[in-house]
């Protein structure tokens, strides 16, 4: 088993005492000591989610909230290639969280929540702000849980308009798609690029619409298909991006 995550604020900031140990405190450290239950002599991983991170020994927990380890070498993953950045349209209910939940799981490097035209769920004002907050929250644990010291990036929502603007951008733009009609090749022959970004769209459980498809062809994105069956929107994103994930050797 591998040592468990916990996040503190930028790493590179963080000054261990005279002796080498940084006391984890908070809400970090009540679960480190109180849920983790971690003891002297195992060892943790202190990340602060943007690829670095130093592996630690733990040396004492006290009371419910401090854990006191020795911080080892820091050390910096370099930045994934090719990035892989998902857009993933609006579900309804709690699956907006999975979706977020599985892609973090599997590597997804960014998430984009998509206000799509057939999207029944709605952001707006405050609900909005907590729906996104959720997101990000998700993406932070889900980060923990899977030993990620690199967590992916929740943009904030974005227009269709905004979408096609970051396809326009991209090495290789993907929108998700089933129907044939649309000239829509298999996404595990696409070309891919060995470096720069993939950007993938999954659109809602009502799919995209034809006006959406020809701005997001507009700016240079083409239609692709998983397989012979229709994923649900909350499935499909993670799907894709272990397709890709292997096929770029990233699961290498």
């Amino acid at each position: 088993m591998t040592a468990p995550v916990f996040v503190v604020g930028d790493l590179r900031r963080i000054e261990p005492g005279p002796d080498g140990t940084f006391v984890l405190d908070g809400p970090e450290g009540r679960h480190a000591v109180s849920v983790k239950r971690l003891r002297t002599g195992e060892t943790v991983v202190l990340t602060d989610g943007g690829g670095r991170w130093a592996d630690c020994v733990v040396r004492a927990a006290e009371g419910k909230d401090r854990l006191v380890v020795e911080v080892g070498a820091r050390q910096e993953e370099p930045p994934p290639a090719p990035r892989i950045t998902v857009v993933q349209a609006l579900p309804k209910g709690d699956r907006g969280e999975i979706a977020v939940e599985t892609m973090t799981e599997t590597g997804v490097d960014a998430i984009v929540p998509w206000q799509a035209s057939r999207c029944i769920t709605q952001w707006r004002g405050e609900r909005g702000a907590k729906s996104l907050a959720k997101w990000r929250s998700t993406a932070r644990e889900s980060g923990k849980q899977s030993r990620r010291t690199r967590f992916p990036e929740v943009a904030d929502a974005m227009s269709t308009k905004q979408v096609a603007a970051l396809l326009a951008e991209a090495d290789l733009g993907a929108v998700l798609h089933e129907d044939r009609a649309y000239g829509s090749g298999a996404l595990a022959s696409a070309a891919l690029p060995s470096d720069g970004e993939i950007v993938l769209v999954v659109g809602p459980e009502g799919g995209v619409s034809p006006e959406e498809l020809a701005a997001f062809a507009d700016a240079g994105a083409g239609a692709y298909r998983l397989g012979r069956s229709v994923l649900r929107t909350s499935t499909a994103g993670t799907v894709a991006a272990g397709l890709l994930l292997a096929r770029t050797g990233r699961w290498g």
